[in-house]
């Protein structure tokens, strides 16, 4: 038999922080002592409050097949939320319960997104986009960002890429993998640009939501005539510490929502009852429940950006949310190892992995080459350890 397998795979490739991560097991698992700061997930537990619900959720035998996009409840709670949070108000029947927000995200994407229609994606942007934008046979149209402005698309940088075959714009606060968080200001201004191509209707990825180190959240539907327009994707994995639950959701207008349930219906059908039950609680316990969780990171996010200052060639820029540096390290660019050169953020990545013994992320799976990511999702001991190892390998890098 032939091993072949569809085009439509070819579209596709493999995920670069889950590519790392698997290198950096494989590494620890032939005796290495690698530090891993190249997964973005929190490394604490969901809270036991949380447990408890999905415990109990077991004990009222929520164990048989949920409606496809969510049971009713779990849906309000989540509206609740919406309300409480963010000022948006949505019904039950415009959210749409996914396995995880990876999971929401490639509904909306298969659902609006015709072959040739483009997807417009600020870089640095999260991984999977650019490729749920080829597998639905979209083009993706990247607008470039740097350090320089915070890593953050500006309105007119929008407005030059904005074109009639934008189907979708991206817009994901705080941001993976800069940690970047746009202001109320920020959003007001992209919204007044989009306002002006009706065809386009914008992603608003907000798993983040609850890791942010200003203010306030703005989420991009509380603008005005952008409710219609927006569909805003969230979850727990983030911000409850719940990345094995499962659970992402959307909420937009109707007729997305009943088109990512059609999808869905066909794909999935429901995500786990249990993982529902618990989102439930968790969407009652709301920001309160993450905040010792946002306390360390915000400690740990100062104590990285100290230590990376200090390493001869890291311009570091200070990120609002999430759980991730960015460093711009193209001033290393050039500098020979054994063997070669440093050429790209990947380039260097694997330096480290292979030198430090350090995992992170090459920028150049976030559509920024002269970046890396670094996830600050560790203890505080294996974060500095990591920052003397990583300050040592670079010292060795000859101009």
């Amino acid at each position: 038999m032939e091993p072949r397998t569809s085009q439509l795979l070819g579209r596709l490739s493999e995920s670069a922080t889950i590519a790392m991560s698997r290198k950096a097991r494989e590494l620890k698992a032939a005796g290495r002592d690698i530090i891993s700061l190249s997964l973005g997930e929190p490394d604490f537990d969901t809270p036991n409050a949380i447990k408890a619900a999905g415990i109990q959720a077991i004990e009222d035998n929520f164990t048989h097949y949920p409606p496809v996009p969510g049971y009713g409840e779990v849906k309000q709670a989540i509206c609740d939320k919406l309300k409480r949070d963010n000022g948006l108000d949505y019904s039950a029947d415009q959210i749409v319960i996914s396995t995880g927000a990876k999971h929401s995200l490639m509904n909306v994407v298969l659902s609006l997104v015709d072959p040739g229609d483009e997807v417009i994606l600020p870089t640095p942007y999260w991984v999977s986009y650019a490729d749920m934008t080829n597998l639905a046979g979209g083009v993706a149209v990247t607008v470039e960002t740097g350090i320089a402005q915070d890593f953050k698309m500006t309105a007119e940088q929008l407005r030059a890429a904005l074109t009639d075959k934008t189907r979708i714009v991206m817009v994901n606060s705080p941001n993976n993998p800069s940690g970047s968080v746009y202001t109320e200001e920020e959003m007001a201004a992209i919204a007044e640009v989009l306002r002006e191509h009706p065809r386009a209707i914008a992603i608003s990825d907000e798993i983040y939501e609850y890791i942010n180190f200003t203010d306030a959240h703005a989420s991009l539907a509380t603008q005005p005539g952008m409710m219609d327009r927006t569909v805003t994707v969230n979850g727990v994995s983030k911000g409850f510490a719940m990345t094995g639950w499962r659970i992402g959701y959307i909420a937009a207008p109707q007729w997305i929502a009943a088109a990512c349930t059609k999808l869905q219906g066909q794909f999935t059908s429901g995500a786990s009852g249990i993982s529902q039950k618990a989102t439930e609680h968790a969407m009652n316990g709301g920001a309160a429940l993450a905040a010792d969780m946002k306390a360390a990171f915000l400690q740990r996010r100062d104590m990285v950006v100290d230590g990376l200052r200090g390493i001869d060639g890291f311009e570091v820029n200070v990120p609002q949310g999430a759980f991730y540096i960015f460093p711009d390290v193209s001033a290393l660019f050039g500098r020979q190892l054994e063997g070669g050169a440093i050429h790209s953020g990947q380039d260097l990545a694997m330096y480290l992995l292979e030198k430090a013994e350090v995992a992170t992320v090459g920028g150049d799976a976030f559509g920024s080459p002269n970046c890396i990511r670094i996830s600050y999702a560790a203890s505080e001991a294996q974060l500095q350890e990591a920052i003397r190892r990583i300050a040592g390998a670079v010292a060795e890098l000859r101009a």
